[in-house]
């Protein structure tokens, strides 16, 4: 990853309504983007991105908390129902119309689930956002930094199956001067990553191979160079099964917007 030529202030929402401003979209950085070290580096990419082309955007900050999507996947639906309830008096209060995440998880959340509770938001996941972009001609990418790499897609299963997005990730990679190659198990057929649904916190049930390990293999019989992904739990595993495989040094693992990110040298 490149590293930052310039220090980016990242404007926080609460900093920007009280200066009676109101940003056309709240970027949900989620728990992994916030946390989880290596998809820090995802975020930081985004708001590059976000930052290069003068996007209106703000973050929560300290008040984002988690949408409690793992919480209901995992059977506790008091808790999600409080923190969907938290999560909307904040979001109602700032006056958030549109909402732009990394996170299916939480995309699916937000768009399918919290309409229920009165959080009614447009929302749009990065890949759907990158994609209008490269359409209406305000991002251009002429570089040749992956002419001669081969990219392979994983389909997240809470983008995918669960919201039917398979195209615009892949215009998005299209839009990238580079080889693409689908896995045999592709789009409303992809092999789940084995992370979602909560199973990313608990132990490996009985069998005789992980998903995430079959998901790997998937991958690795295409010869990529790069398997792409959008989503920070397809991340984690995806990871993981490189370096179950030994071979993390020679493939690497990247989001989209880490892809675009480092094809416009920010």
């Amino acid at each position: 990853m490149s590293e930052n030529k310039r220090k980016i202030e990242v404007p926080v929402m609460a900093d920007v309504f009280a200066k009676g401003e109101k940003p056309e979209y709240l970027f949900w950085v989620g728990s992994a983007g916030a946390f989880d070290d290596r998809y820090k580096k995802v975020t930081r990419s985004f708001i590059k991105i976000l930052t290069h082309l003068g996007i209106s955007y703000a973050v929560l900050g300290t008040e984002e908390s988690s949408t409690g999507d793992i919480a209901r996947r995992a059977g506790n639906e008091m808790l999600f129902q409080m923190q969907a309830m938290m999560n909307i008096e904040i979001l109602n209060s700032y006056e958030v119309a549109k909402i732009i995440t990394c996170d299916p998880h939480a995309y699916n959340t937000f768009k399918n689930e919290y309409p229920d509770y009165g959080g009614k938001y447009e929302v749009i996941h990065h890949t759907q956002f990158l994609q209008n972009l490269i359409t209406e001609g305000k991002l251009t990418i002429d570089s040749d930094v992956f002419k001669d790499k081969t990219l392979t897609y994983h389909d997240p299963c809470y983008l995918g199956r669960a919201n039917g997005e398979y195209n615009a990730p892949r215009k998005v990679l299209d839009a990238i001067p580079s080889q693409k190659v689908e896995m045999k198990r592709n789009k409303s057929f992809a092999l789940c990553c084995g992370a979602g649904g909560g199973q990313m916190f608990k132990e490996a049930e009985k069998g005789n191979k992980e998903v995430f390990i079959e998901r790997t293999e998937d991958a690795l019989e295409t010869n990529a160079d790069i398997i792409v992904t959008a989503c920070p739990y397809c991340m984690v595993m995806m990871t993981d099964g490189l370096k179950y495989k030994n071979r993390e040094e020679e493939i690497k693992n990247y989001d989209i917007a880490e892809l675009i990110e480092l094809s416009l040298q920010l």
